[in-house]
């Protein structure tokens, strides 16, 4: 009997050791690296090529959480929402960018058309720009209102 209660002491042990252990060699998970503003930028573009937009927009938040009045990060996100007929909110966002727009550096290397109206633009992401972002911005907000003077009213036409 007593030799058993030494075995059974000697097998609990091994377990709590054996499990001790394996607690120890597993390597703590990481998280995932903390994307800058820049990258989170090109990240949306990806996925607005992509089609896909409820990302973008997710992603363009974010960087609106770390950058607040980020100009490019608006002008996208106005570009979603002419994907998304909220023609309103776009030209809302795209006049909230246009200050800090002025001087704002970028050197465009992708623009997507979305809706046929309004241009998204993707940043490289090393070197320095070399071409101001307003000017691009004005464009999408002359885009944006001539859309919306075209768009009929409720139940009356054409305006």
């Amino acid at each position: 009997m007593k030799r058993t209660s030494v075995k059974v002491l000697c097998l609990v042990l091994s377990l709590v050791f054996l499990s001790a252990g394996l607690a120890l060699a597993a390597k703590p998970k990481k998280p995932a690296p903390e994307m800058d503003v820049g990258q989170m930028l090109m990240a949306s573009f990806d996925l607005m090529e992509k089609g896909k937009f409820d990302k973008a927009l997710k992603m363009l938040e974010q960087v609106l959480q770390k950058d607040p009045g980020n100009p490019l990060g608006l002008n996208n996100m106005a570009a979603i929402m002419v994907k998304q007929k909220k023609l309103d909110k776009a030209d809302t966002l795209l006049n909230q960018a246009l200050p800090r727009a002025k001087g704002y550096m970028v050197q465009v290397n992708r623009v997507c058309q979305i809706g046929g109206i309004c241009l998204a633009f993707k940043p490289v992401t090393a070197g320095t720009g070399n071409q101001e972002l307003a000017p691009l911005i004005m464009m999408n907000i002359d885009m944006v209102k001539q859309h919306m003077s075209a768009e009929p009213l409720p139940g009356k036409g054409l305006r």
